[in-house]
């Protein structure tokens, strides 16, 4: 029998002024290099406000990095990188989120595509609440933490030192602060009639 849930899920979308993704590498196997996309937002949908049923739907604009440095932001941009002028998109599209542990915190896999490969990726979510602000806008926030490989989505530039080793690690550390906002239910039912074109947008 159909219920309310099969049909109807929670909205929610991302608070732009109070979210953050970020990351940052070793550079010179002495220090790090810290970044950040300016540019970001997300189709996100949950059962009520269970968020362990969550359906992520991510993407950035590769061009928006910024790490502080105009020269090294263009570096980044180009072929030896992102390649930003064939490849305007980072994204992520959700697949499992685990049970939550004593500490409230939750595994998060699904597909990162960086430059046209797409690579599973756990990451370690964080769940901070739900509030309502002084304006009645009901907000929920997470800490998103996690490691991956560059090498892995062909980001493979580097320059050996003469010490030995190389001037940009493999390792990329995440680290994201978001802040949704509930968009209110939405009706994703689809009703077919004989002969007609349907589309439904989300």
């Amino acid at each position: 029998m159909r219920t309310d849930d099969d049909t109807t899920k929670t909205k929610w979308s991302i608070d732009q002024a109070h979210s953050e993704i970020a990351f940052k590498v070793r550079h010179l196997m002495i220090a790090h290099v810290k970044g950040a996309f300016r540019i970001f937002d997300a189709s996100i949908y949950t059962i009520a406000k269970d968020f362990s049923t969550s359906e992520i739907d991510l993407w950035i604009d590769a061009s928006s990095i910024t790490t502080g440095d105009a020269k090294r932001d263009e570096h980044l941009k180009s072929a030896d990188f992102f390649d930003v002028q064939n490849h305007k998109q980072i994204t992520f599209i959700s697949s499992t989120i685990g049970k939550s542990d004593p500490d409230g915190n939750h595994e998060l896999w699904g597909e990162l595509t960086m430059r046209g490969v797409t690579k599973n990726i756990k990451l370690n979510v964080q769940f901070g609440g739900i509030v309502n602000d002084p304006w009645g806008n009901e907000k929920a926030g997470f800490n998103v933490t996690g490691k991956i490989n560059r090498s892995n989505w062909d980001l493979t530039w580097n320059a050996s030192l003469e010490t030995g080793g190389l001037m940009v690690s493999d390792e990329v550390t995440i680290s994201c602060e978001i802040e949704l906002i509930n968009i209110g239910q939405e009706d994703l039912t689809m009703q077919l009639e004989p002969g007609t074109d349907n589309k439904v947008e989300i």
